[in-house]
């Protein structure tokens, strides 16, 4: 499954924080778009390194579709910041 909302949190200890949704699946359209020349420029670079082009897309959508469910979290004295990919 494909990441579709990216959830991010802003809190500092002065003001009242705020999450903003992202929603990722727009981020596909362009993606599709663009495939084409990416799927070009992937080749030509296993090619160059001589790794076999179809199990590096492979791992690229491997990589993709275990994003649901990541959570990153930052913590200065001045601010927390947390993304989480739903």
């Amino acid at each position: 499954m494909t990441p579709n909302l990216a959830l991010i949190g802003i809190q500092t200890p002065a003001k009242r924080g705020f999450r903003l949704w992202l929603p990722l699946f727009l981020l596909w359209v362009p993606v599709l778009l663009l495939a084409p020349l990416l799927f070009l420029a992937l080749l030509m670079l296993c090619l160059g390194k001589r790794v076999n082009p179809w199990r590096a897309i492979a791992v690229c959508w491997a990589i993709v579709c275990s994003l649901p469910g990541t959570g990153i979290q930052v913590q200065t004295p001045k601010a927390l910041i947390q993304v989480r990919v739903l």
